[in-house]
């Protein structure tokens, strides 16, 4: 085999590589769906002997890759914007979004404009805000993650405006940051939040606008911070990918959404 014949071979070996095959499927994007999808992938994968690979990246990547060919379906934790009306989405649960702190700062609530102030940098210090003489670290989402566009969204903000301390991608780096810091303040999945908190995180979830940050607050449709958990895909769906998006919606597996904390939309 000559050099450039064994180049052109590695060529086609890798790009197929990056391609979903017919007997495997490809999930990549949202790190708030991720485990969730991991844990329903592994119970598909015993039933149907099809291969499940799920990777994480944002909600940006889940929209990119699947457009791209590069996955089957894409993971985003928001509903599709207009100009991502090529997709389809398969809404699979819900969630919310919620600001958490360190569950030994003495702070139980904030309200909008005092969430606003700190992360513009307007307000970097406790004090004035019931809690301790501490300067905010303020941890904010990176760009491609859905929970920063809803983030901003929701309380009127440019990217531009915000004055981060720590930048994150994954929720689990968000919870860690606060974890580990009394003076830090984030934002991730409800789910996500309630989960690491169940599990032993020193976390608090703030309540929005007055409202608790809940399941059954975002249930209820009174959360002003809730979301679509979606799959999206583009084309036809391959068979595999039709029978696992049948597995993931099936009301047997809501006792899966409820292990981590998501509401179970039903087909």
């Amino acid at each position: 085999m000559t050099g450039k014949t064994l180049k052109g071979f590695l060529l086609v070996w890798l790009l197929s590589g990056c391609q979903p095959a017919e007997d495997k499927l490809v999930i990549t994007g949202s790190s708030t769906i991720s485990p969730l999808m991991a844990d329903l992938a592994e119970q598909f994968e015993t039933r149907s002997g099809i291969q499940v690979d799920v990777q994480s990246g944002g909600s940006g990547r889940g929209i990119s890759d699947a457009r791209q060919g590069l996955a089957d379906f894409g993971m985003v934790s928001r509903a599709l914007k207009t100009d991502e009306q090529d997709l389809t989405a398969h809404l699979i649960g819900r969630d919310g979004i919620a600001m958490i702190v360190n569950a030994a700062n003495p702070v139980t609530a904030l309200s909008n404009a005092e969430i606003v102030a700190i992360y513009t940098g307007e307000q970097q210090n406790w004090s004035s805000l019931g809690g301790d003489d501490a300067a905010i670290t303020v941890v904010h989402k990176a760009d491609g993650r859905s929970t920063q566009e809803l983030f901003l969204a929701h309380f009127g903000l440019n990217n531009d405006q915000v004055q981060p301390d720590m930048v994150i991608g994954e929720n689990q780096q968000g919870i860690k940051a606060v974890a580990n810091d009394v003076n830090a303040i984030g934002y991730v999945s409800i789910g996500t939040a309630i989960y690491e908190a169940d599990a032993g995180a020193p976390l608090r979830l703030l309540p929005l606008s007055g409202v608790p940050a809940t399941l059954e607050s975002v249930d209820q449709g009174r959360y002003p911070l809730s979301r679509e958990l979606n799959l999206v895909s583009q084309g036809e769906l391959s068979e595999p990918a039709s029978q696992l998006l049948d597995f993931m919606t099936d009301p047997d597996r809501a006792a899966t959404y409820h292990d981590y904390y998501f509401l179970p939309v039903s087909r």
